[in-house]
């Protein structure tokens, strides 16, 4: 099965185009159209619908992506592997990251990757920790930069360092004077909450210490949630690198007693990386185990 024809059809399930895919690939419509008509005969099966709106998989397309994504990425880790041996690190690079170490810790790795290694194309997408496991396990990231992965999922897991969860009080609430707060006192309380269900931080937190807070409103943006705590509308929690910059009337508070999530970076395999990934994950390592992440 071809690489190419492979690549031709994710990039047209992924843009929902023919016309896009053959911009981002740099083939015409019809070439990229004959291209998945070509793979189409061989597998003896339609993998695309075609509609006047634009194309989307079809149910055994979306059963052949894994397999369609291994034949692509073992062509790019040939070729990076290839460009390595004669001393060039190239090709592209796809990261994943959590929304809060994409802010604090992804500008300063990547530019430092980026001066070391200007031939390499990288490609991030934020998200969050259930986001990222997903994304890992199907192959559209090379790696994550996140919290450690839950239980069953399975990765090679690099820690990087630990950071704090701070629980946030309107500036009005009983607690706001005091040095610390008590994890149980987040029971029943009135409470807002990012992104449920996702695997978030917060989540991981409630789950393991059975807290069952009175949940008055949902957001998908953690600064939605800063200020709806600012405005007294509920307590709610987070990392220290989410919020260590922001400022405002908001109360931040450590737990008692103090809690910690453990970040770092996941890829499916070290030993079966691309050269690029790994010089990427050993940049890091270099940078954010040296003391020179954001202060804590």
């Amino acid at each position: 099965m071809d690489s190419v024809k492979c690549e031709a059809l994710l990039t047209a399930a992924e843009q929902g185009s023919l016309t896009r895919a053959g911009e981002i690939l740099g083939y015409t419509q019809s070439g990229i159209t004959r291209m998945i008509r070509s793979l189409e005969q061989e597998t003896g099966f339609p993998m695309l619908i075609r509609t006047q709106h634009g194309v989307r998989l079809t149910a055994d397309g979306k059963a052949m992506l894994p397999a369609l994504r291994n034949i692509v990425k073992a062509q790019q880790i040939a070729a990076e592997q290839g460009a390595a041996i004669r001393g060039v690190i190239q090709g592209s690079l796809n990261i994943g990251s959590y929304y809060s170490v994409s802010a604090a810790w992804l500008p300063k790795v990547l530019r430092v990757y980026r001066q070391k290694y200007p031939q390499v194309e990288i490609h991030l997408r934020e998200g969050t920790n259930l986001d990222l496991s997903v994304w890992l396990n199907e192959g559209s990231i090379d790696c994550s930069l996140s919290a450690r992965p839950t239980k069953g999922i399975v990765h090679d897991w690099i820690p990087l360092a630990r950071d704090e969860l701070f629980v946030w009080l309107p500036p009005t609430h009983d607690a706001a004077s005091q040095p610390d707060f008590p994890i149980p006192g987040l029971n029943h309380a009135p409470f807002i909450i990012t992104l449920p269900g996702h695997d978030t931080d917060i989540d991981r937190f409630l789950q393991e210490h059975q807290i069952q807070p009175d949940i008055q409103f949902t957001t998908a943006d953690p600064y939605t949630t800063y200020c709806m705590v600012e405005e007294g509308l509920g307590l709610s929690l987070n990392n220290d690198l989410t919020t260590k910059n922001w400022t405002g009337r908001v109360v931040t508070k450590p737990f008692r007693p103090r809690q910690y999530i453990e970040l770092g970076i996941a890829v499916p395999h070290l030993k079966d990386a691309s050269p690029a990934a790994r010089k990427f994950i050993a940049c890091a390592v270099q940078l954010l185990c040296a003391g020179e992440q954001p202060d804590k």
